[in-house]
């Protein structure tokens, strides 16, 4: 049986749509909020600018329970929870918000490993000069670890995509979801390998504008 795209072709266009708002939903709002938590993490860790135990021990614990989870697991186990904030647990919105959930405590890790790169000599005579905690987490944290965070958040682009895509599974829509549908359990594997293909063009892009963009910072 031949695939009929006058039929498929509007499904693969709103499952593109729905994928990058996916997408760019969980890096925009799970990147920020994964950069708060990095930076929470990395200034309340013994010696940081914010120093606290408590409240670094709550947080790297936080952190380590919810990271290792895998994605399929995750998006149904906080189900309570999305169903309390979007009102479902099926469809984009539904997905869109496990992948903030799980992105922002990825992130957080991230943020707080490249922050810890940053020469201490540096953050020290900073803190002699008598800047603010917030002056040196906003003029020369960030700064100095710009070029590695967009990296970092280049490979959490990637990640997110997987994520989407294994959303669709659940009935998160995107392109996971029409490939699953409509290839995989129609046994039409043209739609499956077009789905694919889409994917791996997305992740080539993104990651080849990242690297492009992370050059370009670092050599300031």
């Amino acid at each position: 049986m031949g695939t009929n795209w006058e039929t498929l072709r509007p499904l693969l266009f709103d499952a593109i749509g729905q994928t990058l708002w996916m997408v760019a939903a969980t890096l925009v709002v799970g990147g920020f909020l994964g950069l708060l938590l990095g930076i929470a993490l990395y200034s309340t860790r013994p010696g940081g600018i914010l120093a606290n135990r408590p409240v670094h021990t709550v947080l790297n614990v936080a952190v380590n329970i919810v990271r290792p989870i895998p994605f399929i697991i995750f998006i149904t186990a906080i189900g309570p929870v999305t169903i309390a904030v979007v009102g479902t647990q099926l469809g984009t919105g539904a997905a869109t918000f496990a992948l903030i959930s799980a992105a922002t405590f990825g992130i957080s890790r991230i943020v707080e490993q490249n922050l810890v790169t940053i020469d201490p000599g540096v953050i020290e005579a900073a803190r002699a000069m008598g800047a603010s905690p917030l002056r040196i987490i906003t003029t020369l944290l960030v700064p100095e670890a710009l070029g590695p965070l967009i990296l970092g958040y280049t490979f959490v682009f990637v990640a997110v995509v997987d994520m989407s895509a294994v959303a669709g599974a659940i009935g998160g829509g995107g392109l996971g979801d029409f490939a699953i549908v409509y290839g995989y359990q129609r046994f039409n594997w043209t739609v499956t390998a077009v789905a694919v293909a889409i994917i791996i063009v997305l992740v080539q892009v993104a990651q080849f504008a990242g690297n492009r963009l992370a050059q370009r910072v670092m050599r300031r």
